[in-house]
């Protein structure tokens, strides 16, 4: 993501959320190269008793650094942003019915999900524009 990011834009963001199922030590360490702050909760570890946000002996720097600053506060305050962005639009599109495909063909799947994002983008337009 980090590569089509750059080529579209010309620049790498500074700041990354990343779905928690998602981040990998190789993708983090790739992102803290080009000096992108990854935020991602790290996985729960199989013995319950070690703190998952202290640094592993087999962890480089870029991880060790993940892991204990997805430990602190301010970096969960930051991923909680993810549920209020990308999560309502994702929720959003699922309860007007937009789950799986009824087109063939790369070009037809675009156009619907072009068609869609027009129409909420429309929708939430409306809606901000009213008075509460």
């Amino acid at each position: 993501m980090l590569d089509q990011v750059e080529q579209r834009y010309g620049e790498h963001p500074a700041e990354w959320l990343v779905v928690g199922a998602y981040p990998r030590h190789n993708d983090i360490e790739d992102a803290d190269g080009r000096g992108t702050t990854v935020y991602a909760p790290v996985p729960k570890p199989k013995d319950p008793s070690r703190d998952p946000h202290l640094a592993r002996s087999d962890d480089s720097e870029a991880i060790a650094q993940w892991r204990q600053r997805m430990g602190r506060s301010e970096a969960k305050n930051i991923y909680k942003q993810r549920a209020a962005t990308a999560e309502c639009v994702n929720a959003i599109a699922r309860g007007r019915g937009l789950m799986r495909f009824v087109v063939r063909g790369l070009n037809k799947v675009k156009a619907v999900a072009l068609w869609y994002a027009l129409a909420h983008n429309l929708m939430r337009a409306v809606a901000l524009a009213q008075p509460a």
